[in-house]
């Protein structure tokens, strides 16, 4: 099953008389490499056609207004992050989980209400030890290598692009994740997969 069919079918466990819809949007160029992923211009580039996206499902969707929302993981939280910055989107919630960095530093940054602004990052996710953007040249005129550079941690909560959303002092909210790595947000048994559903749910 696929991450979108999961937190479709976890919705409807905790929710069987509702109907929840579920789309997993890839119209993008994504980073290949992990040298490639510590650029924002990929993340910028793709800002356009995720906000004409949502406006479109926005104004195509029949009956009473439906909860929309944006979640994004690791790269793909700086996508919905830069979107919603730059450009608006049409989203009554927005999920970040294993990421980065979402092109801001506080919540309030993002064009929603705060208290509809999620996140969670799991406590063997290896994205908790990215550096600050702008120390990687430090680093690597330090005489670290690029793949070193870009995973050796820091102690505060400065990642990639900013403030780790996942953290109280960025100003949103957060769920708990299991210990399940970068890619396992989705597992049946990750405490993650409930908190996403329940946002979608608007619990």
């Amino acid at each position: 099953m696929g991450r979108a069919a999961r937190v479709q079918a976890r919705c409807a466990a905790l929710d069987p008389t509702g109907s929840t819809a579920a789309v997993l949007w890839l119209d993008y160029d994504a980073p290949d490499f992990l040298h490639e992923a510590v650029l924002p211009h990929q993340a910028r580039d793709a800002g356009p056609a995720l906000h004409r996206f949502q406006e479109g499902l926005r104004a195509t969707h029949d009956g009473p207004p439906a909860r929309q929302t944006v979640l994004g993981h690791s790269y793909g939280s700086l996508v919905v992050g830069t979107a919603a910055r730059d450009h608006g989107l049409a989203a009554d919630a927005l999920v970040f989980v294993g990421s980065p960095g979402v092109g801001v530093d506080r919540a309030d940054g993002l064009g929603l209400p705060v208290g509809e602004v999620w996140a969670s990052t799991a406590p063997d996710d290896g994205i908790r030890l990215a550096p600050a953007a702008d120390e990687l040249p430090r680093r690597v005129l330090r005489g670290l290598s690029p793949l070193a550079a870009v995973l050796t941690g820091r102690d505060d909560h400065a990642l990639w692009f900013g403030h780790d959303p996942a953290d109280p002092g960025f100003g949103g909210r957060t769920f708990p994740s299991g210990r399940y790595g970068h890619t396992g947000y989705w597992d049946p048994a990750n405490p993650a997969l409930d908190g996403m559903a329940r946002v979608v749910l608007g619990r």
